[in-house]
């Protein structure tokens, strides 16, 4: 460890007090570098690290002195503590060879991602919106070396009970929901603060893969709320699925049984075109473009060969197998509001979304008794975690059969139960 350098004007507080206030002072305590005091007219004083790139001076605050406030090592130095401090950034900023490199904000980690991002992952844009709204708000000016572990955790733990925010208009102020108040509610936003911190850690794990940074343990060491994807399932009966498929106009019920029939996600039943139908082999084909990534077969049963078979007459090829009434493609959130309005008729309490048909279809697999894995492939899920963990309880008769083996302990069906009276 390097040996600190002492300053007979610096290295106490009597020594700092006696400066005239706006004088900086600096003195060099490694190569290349130099920590730095001046005195605000409010009295105390603060340090600062100054170091040379390509012949120029850059400054980076380190925090205030501990002049009149006691020193925590985090917002509050001491002397040698803020030669400590200077020394970890300086290395935090040095290449792989030595040279001192111009450290970059967040910002600028942000657009390196996302640049990335476009090339090598879907969702870019949900991806970008995370960032916008929640991310460079914050820590966009700031540099990635200066970022500390009680910042980001301060920062998700506000998340968690910042109240939802609910689309709005380019043009008009941001809308915001109610403050969680349920159990229900604030596990939401916790698992919603949980994906925006996901987000942060890829754009600083990547500034530190790219050797922009040193050190990752400052957002390594913030770990996301637990227990808070603990799956809620929403699911239909048979019962409620035929009464929301009575209660929808012709082009949505349309819509509705293919995604019952198949587990299909509604841009999949979008984008679908009567090649991608064989009747021959009662399958539909689902393109790559799905969200996985990866494109999947899906086999029909003797009802749905028959529903998809009257979907496609008279029409071929690159034809649409699903439009809408006026004979228009569905776009992007095009149900929304015709399936809420369906299920008010239906009344189906509360409301689904159009994902909710694709968990219907699981989980009556998963009580018919199907496979995990099955269900896996027929959903299209890159990883088995994804569907046991929304799946498992339904399917797994192991427990059922366990308590069967159980003796009736002498109980006879519809016994009546008369009640004695012990007396003494």
């Amino acid at each position: 460890m390097a040996r600190s350098a002492r300053n007979s004007k610096l290295d106490t507080r009597t020594a700092r007090l006696k400066l005239p206030e706006g004088v900086r002072i600096y003195i060099t305590v490694g190569e290349g570098f130099a920590l730095g005091y001046r005195r605000t007219t409010k009295g105390y004083g603060t340090w600062e690290v100054r170091y040379r790139i390509n012949g120029k001076y850059l400054y980076q605050a380190l925090g205030n002195a501990d002049d009149y406030q006691e020193p925590d090592g985090v917002e509050v130095f001491t002397y040698f503590q803020a030669q400590d401090k200077a020394r970890k950034i300086v290395e935090q900023v040095k290449c792989s060879s030595g040279i001192i490199i111009k450290p970059i904000t967040v910002e600028d980690a942000t657009a390196a991602y996302l640049k990335w991002y476009e090339v090598n992952r879907k969702a870019y844009k949900e991806t970008k919106n995370t960032i916008d709204a929640h991310i460079l708000p914050t820590f966009g000016k700031i540099l990635v070396i200066q970022i500390t572990t009680n910042q980001i955790k301060h920062w998700h733990q506000k998340l968690a009970i910042t109240p939802p925010r609910r689309r709005t208009q380019a043009s008009l102020k941001q809308k915001f929901g109610d403050v969680p108040k349920t159990d229900q509610g604030k596990r939401s936003r916790k698992s919603t603060a949980n994906r925006i911190l996901t987000v942060m850690k890829a754009i600083l794990n990547k500034a530190f893969n790219d050797d922009f940074v040193k050190d990752d343990t400052p957002w390594r060491k913030v770990k996301p709320f637990p227990n808070t994807d603990e799956p809620i399932t929403r699911f239909l009966t048979t019962v409620e699925s035929i009464r929301l498929i009575n209660a929808s106009p012709v082009d949505l019920r349309e819509l509705i049984k293919a995604a019952l029939f198949t587990g299909a996600r509604f841009g999949e039943l979008a984008r679908l075109q009567v090649k991608h139908v064989n009747i021959d082999s009662g399958m539909i084909y689902i393109t790559p473009e799905a969200k996985s990534g990866k494109g999947r077969h899906i086999p029909l049963h003797s009802d749905a060969i028959d529903y998809f078979q009257s979907l496609i007459a008279g029409k071929v090829g690159k034809d649409r197998v699903l439009v809408k009434i006026d004979g228009k493609l569905w776009g992007k959130n095009h149900q929304v509001r015709p399936l809420l309005e369906a299920c008010k008729v239906a009344k189906i309490e509360p409301s689904i979304s159009f994902h909710e048909l694709r968990h219907t279809y699981a989980s009556m697999l998963a009580q018919l008794g199907v496979d995990l894995l099955i269900i896996s492939k027929l959903l299209g899920h890159a990883d088995i975690r994804i569907t046991s963990r929304h799946y498992a309880h339904l399917c797994d008769k192991t427990l059922k059969d366990a308590v069967d083996k159980l003796p009736s302990f002498g109980h006879i069906k519809d016994e009546k139960v008369v009640a004695i009276t012990l007396t003494a």
